[in-house]
């Protein structure tokens, strides 16, 4: 079973996990300079450092499909710099999840592959896809959609910890990213963790840097560059997450379902 996924962030992170376990061979799209900021736990991060290891698997950085196929035959995850996915003429999928989470479709079609799974808002069953799997926290997280679309996005994060919207760390001004505090450090309320464009940006709670943007990359003023989580547990920070994790369970509900 070949599985393309379109995105290497944490979600679709833990997508390509799960359906690595079940033994299929993965291949993920990203773009040129990607933005995870969980990266400690995004194949993402292969883009940067040429290979990426999360928990038991290893992501490896190709740059054609015949670096791929060597890749994925020898138990490995392949991520390629594709920003439109391209390389799936080539790859043929037998299953194609987009799992960019842009919150709207930016390119799927139902007709990408035999079975095309879409990771939260912004698609319809039936219509881009032939599954959309919840996004959204609670008690419908990581179901398979089968009609219709996903829960619409809050715009509020999702509770980690007791803690909302002060767990993000977000860009203070436009311009280079420069961070004070690493993945895993304790920081307090009030305390510089990075800067941007210069500008100083402070932690909004007390806890441990679950995730931070890589230094160099530009950003916008109120993208959110990091992460803080009030658990205060290290071994979280290279974990992943119970989400991600579900919401590639939910992927592979699907794929069973289609009986392909």
């Amino acid at each position: 079973m070949k599985v393309l996924i379109k995105g290497a962030g944490d979600l679709a992170t833990g997508i390509a996990y799960e359906c690595w376990l079940a033994g299929y061979e993965v291949l993920m799209t990203e773009i040129e300079i990607p933005l995870a900021v969980r990266r400690a736990v995004s194949f993402s991060r292969a883009v940067y450092e040429g290979e990426a290891k999360v928990e038991d698997a290893t992501g490896i950085l190709v740059h054609n499909i015949e670096e791929a196929l060597k890749v994925t035959e020898a138990g490995n995850i392949a991520v390629i710099v594709d920003e439109h996915a391209d390389i799936r003429k080539e790859y043929r999928p037998d299953v194609l999840v987009d799992g960019i989470m842009a919150k709207k479709n930016v390119g799927t079609g139902i007709e990408d592959a035999p079975v095309v799974v879409a990771i939260g808002p912004g698609f319809e069953a039936g219509v881009d896809c032939h599954y959309v799997i919840e996004t959204q926290r609670g008690s419908t997280l990581g179901h398979v959609i089968r009609e219709g679309g996903a829960l619409p996005n809050t715009g509020v994060p999702g509770e980690v910890g007791g803690y909302t919207r002060e767990r993000l760390i977000q860009a203070s001004a436009n311009g280079r990213m420069e961070p004070v505090a690493r993945i895993a450090d304790v920081v307090e309320k009030g305390q510089i963790v990075a800067r941007t464009g210069g500008v100083p940006v402070y932690a909004q709670m007390s806890g441990i840097v679950r995730g931070m943007l890589q230094e160099g990359v530009e950003v916008t003023k109120g993208l959110k560059i990091g992460d803080i989580d009030a658990r205060e547990v290290e071994a979280y920070c290279y974990q992943i997450s119970d989400k991600a994790r579900r919401i590639g369970q939910g992927v592979l509900e699907a794929i069973s379902s289609a009986r392909i």
